[in-house]
C-alpha cells in the first residue's frame, strides 16, 4: 500500500484532470478513509478545477464509508462543522459546498445533518458571516435541492433563504435565487425581481463541469424556473 504521503500526492494529481468519472473510478481503488486526508486539502485548493472535483470526489467517498461505517462519515460531516466554527482558528474554505455533496450523495447523512446546513443561514443557528463561505452555502443549498427538496422544505430553507437576495454581494444574491428556483418557491419571485442587476461574472460547477455564468443569467434562469412551476 502507498504511503499516505505518496497517496495524497497522486489524488491531488488525480483530481486536477478533466474527467470526473475517470477520477471516481481511480479513488474507487481505494479504501475510503485512505482519501480523506488528501480530498480534505483538495476542498481548499487553489486551481477551481482540483478544488471542484475533490468536492464531488469526498461526496462519493463519504458515501462509500457510510455504507461501511455510518458513524466514520458521521466523524467527516462533524469537522466539516468544526471547520466553519469560529473556534477552530481556521476559516472553513469549501466546507459548507462538501458538506452539502456529501448529503447530497447519501440518504442517511442528509437526513441528519440537512438541519445543520439550514443553519448556517440562520442568524440565530451557526450563521457563516463571510460572503465568499455564503457562496459556498448558497451553492450547497442548491445542489441538496436538487437531490433532496423535501427535506430543506421541512427544516424551512426558503425562508431562511430569502434574506440573502438583499446581499450586497451579487453572487450570493443570485447563488440564492438559483436554490430558489431549484426548490420552487414561487413565492419568491416578486423578490428575485428586484435582485441588484450588477452583471458579475464568476465559475459556477454543476453537473461536473465548471463554466462561467453571471449573476443576471442565474436570476434569469431562477425565474423562468418559478414560472414554469407556477404555470
Amino acid at each position: 500500500m502507498p504511503s499516505q504521503r505518496s497517496l495524497k500526492k497522486s489524488v491531488l494529481s488525480l483530481l486536477s484532470g478533466s474527467v470526473p468519472a475517470e477520477i471516481l473510478s481511480e479513488l474507487a481503488r481505494h479504501p475510503p478513509q485512505s482519501l480523506l486526508n488528501a480530498l480534505f486539502s483538495g476542498i481548499c485548493h487553489a486551481d477551481q478545477l482540483t478544488r471542484w472535483h475533490a468536492i464531488t470526489a469526498m461526496g462519493v467517498t463519504a458515501a462509500r464509508l457510510a455504507d461501511q461505517d455510518l458513524e466514520a462519515a458521521r466523524i467527516v460531516i462533524r469537522r466539516f462543522m468544526w471547520s466553519l466554527n469560529d473556534e477552530s482558528g481556521g476559516i472553513g474554505w469549501g466546507a459548507p459546498e462538501a458538506m452539502a455533496e456529501c448529503l447530497a450523495s447519501h440518504p442517511a447523512l442528509a437526513a441528519e445533518y440537512t438541519k445543520i446546513l439550514v443553519s448556517f443561514m440562520r442568524e440565530d443557528g451557526f450563521y457563516l458571516e463571510l460572503p465568499a463561505l455564503q457562496r459556498g452555502l448558497m451553492w450547497g443549498i442548491a445542489r441538496l435541492a436538487q437531490v433532496s427538496p423535501e427535506l430543506l422544505h421541512s427544516w424551512q430553507a426558503p425562508r431562511y433563504l430569502l434574506p440573502y437576495l438583499e446581499s450586497a454581494d451579487p453572487i450570493v444574491c443570485s447563488l440564492a435565487a438559483r436554490a430558489l428556483g431549484l426548490l420552487r418557491v414561487v413565492a419568491a419571485a416578486e423578490k428575485i425581481k428586484h435582485c441588484p442587476q450588477a452583471t458579475v461574472a464568476f465559475p459556477l460547477y454543476a453537473e461536473h463541469r465548471l463554466t462561467t455564468v453571471t449573476s443576471g443569467q442565474l436570476i434569469r434562469e431562477a425565474l423562468a424556473a418559478l414560472a414554469t412551476a407556477s404555470g
